[in-house]
């Protein structure tokens, strides 16, 4: 495991170059976001995806959430027409922050990705290291927790370290804030659908909408 320390509020960019050829390379990067740490590779590579199964021992019928740096990311991630006015809403009034939004994705995401479904969790953190990340990849990035599968979440670089030496770089920016995951969203013909409660609550988010 490479570690690569980064200022959690202003990451410089020779950190972030470094993570990003990782990515390039089909390999996995740790990295803190608003909630706990993650793990990104880049959702348009199977062969990256497949990686990062392994690595969690994930089953395949797991859909990966994905972050991005702004919310023209995210169209960049979604089919055409996915973002409509009400996911625009929710984007507005909680991005960045935990909040995720169930999309259909575009042909460039690996169907791994999906998990067996037809739909992919995106948000925009509150975390200057994730969206950083995203930005200078130029695309989403994956963002599963960063522990193996049925185990406890990482909330700091050390816990990351300890559950998954084998990952192929550590960005250390020191203890993630923790608390619950983000909040997923999705919508029907009816409106909008809670899918996992989460930092923000679910009467928060029909507020918004309203």
């Amino acid at each position: 495991m490479q570690r690569v320390f980064v200022d959690a509020e202003h990451p410089d960019d020779p950190s972030i170059a470094a993570a990003v050829e990782v990515l390039r390379q089909g390999g996995v990067v740790a990295f803190p976001t608003d909630t706990l740490y993650g793990l990104a590779v880049d959702p348009r590579s199977d062969a990256a995806v497949a990686k990062l199964f392994a690595l969690k021992g994930r089953g395949a019928s797991a859909a990966v959430p994905l972050i991005a740096s702004t919310i023209e990311q995210v169209l960049l991630a979604g089919a055409e027409g996915t973002i409509g006015a009400l996911e625009r809403r929710l984007a507005e009034a909680f991005w960045p922050g935990p909040l995720s939004i169930v999309i259909r994705p575009s042909a460039a995401i690996a169907p791994r990705v999906l998990g067996g479904a037809a739909t992919v969790a995106v948000r925009v953190p509150a975390h200057a290291v994730a969206r950083q990340l995203a930005a200078a990849l130029g695309f989403c990035i994956t963002a599963t927790s960063a522990n193996p599968t049925g185990s406890a979440p990482a909330a700091s670089a050390d816990d990351v370290a300890a559950a998954l030496p084998d990952v192929d770089l550590l960005l250390d920016g020191g203890n993630a804030p923790g608390g619950a995951p983000s909040t997923i969203i999705g919508f029907d013909s009816q409106g909008p659908v809670l899918v996992r409660a989460g930092a923000i609550a679910w009467e928060r988010v029909l507020k918004s909408l309203q």
